[in-house]
């Protein structure tokens, strides 16, 4: 099979493309590089943007399969240039549809459910609170007629692969860190659910699922957990770690919960890594020294792309 990762060299693509070197198929992986400065893989790599489709239309013709791993990532991310990220979230997948009759993996997010009650299934309604989460759901009906497979992923942790950039912008990351820095961490209101995934189960997910019949909408999440319960799961890793509760000082009203039984039933899908894996490993790089300037915007979406004042480079 010929398998097109756009968008491989990022932090999901880095472990999806670990996986297939594994793999008996013909890889190609397309990335932009924007937070990173080269790509060294064993991987046939070509340099683009999603929004040069002249450049993009060569690679699609000849891949039976796209991984569309590429897309500006979060809420204050996409808050910051609302414009490219619907070019490049929403747009590229409605043209994406239009030209490509292969099989699609796309990766969504449960940032569409927004803020509710009660466990959420793929039947729930959505709610989809910012610039992130709407342009990941219209992603969603663009490819609702295509042989399709559409992952929403729960806030994923942990380390991907040994290359590619690691974000410390997500809240198993970034608790760990700061335990690790500073030896105490502030919550934020606190009561709110997450559900979690760790980065590796995310891409198994993806790549078990290159040769299925199975189209539609799945869930992907490890555990749902309580932010605060979050920071005293850190603590059980750094014993003397101070936690500080406060009322929330900034908007975030999402909050929710997340069923991941239909990927359990239709797809066998089992997470094989917990929230203390995911820790332990960030813990073991902070402790060797192996993450050097942690105030460096390029591990943090939103820091890193705020250096641009009105259009992202192609």
């Amino acid at each position: 099979m010929k398998i097109l990762v756009v968008g491989g060299a990022g932090y999901v693509g880095g472990a999806v493309t670990d996986l297939l070197q594994g793999a008996q198929h013909s890889v190609r992986v397309y990335d932009g590089l924007l937070y990173e400065e080269s790509y060294r893989k064993p991987v046939d790599f070509y340099y683009g943007d999603v929004r040069e489709r002249e450049r993009l239309l060569p690679h699609l013709r000849w891949a039976d399969t796209v991984v569309w791993l590429a897309a500006l990532v979060g809420d204050p991310a996409c808050a910051l240039h609302p414009d490219v990220s619907i070019e490049i979230n929403q747009d590229s997948l409605q043209w994406l549809a239009e030209i490509f009759n292969g099989r699609i993996i796309f990766l969504s997010t449960c940032s569409v459910y927004g803020a509710q009650d009660g466990v959420l299934d793929e039947s729930s309604p959505t709610n989809p609170l910012s610039v992130y989460a709407v342009t990941k759901l219209e992603a969603e009906k663009h490819l609702a007629n295509k042989n399709a497979l559409i992952f929403r992923l729960g806030t994923l942790f942990g380390v991907g692969d040994l290359f590619s950039r690691i974000r410390l912008d997500l809240v198993v990351n970034t608790l760990t860190v700061r335990a690790h820095r500073l030896g105490q961490v502030t919550v934020y209101g606190g009561d709110q659910f997450r559900p979690l995934l760790h980065v590796k189960d995310a891409a198994r997910a993806i790549v078990e699922n290159l040769e299925s019949k199975q189209m539609g909408v799945f869930n992907l999440n490890k555990q749902n957990v309580r932010i605060i319960d979050l920071a005293y799961q850190v603590r059980n890793h750094y014993p003397d770690l101070r936690v500080e509760a406060t009322e929330m000082k900034f908007q975030d009203a999402r909050n929710y919960r997340v069923s991941g039984d239909k990927a359990a039933k239709v797809l066998g899908f089992k997470p094989e890594y917990s929230i203390d894996d995911g820790i332990e490993e960030l813990k073991g790089l902070l402790e060797q020294d192996r993450l050097k300037d942690l105030e460096n915007p390029r591990y943090t979406n939103s820091a890193f792309l705020s250096k641009f004042n009105s259009h992202l480079p192609k």
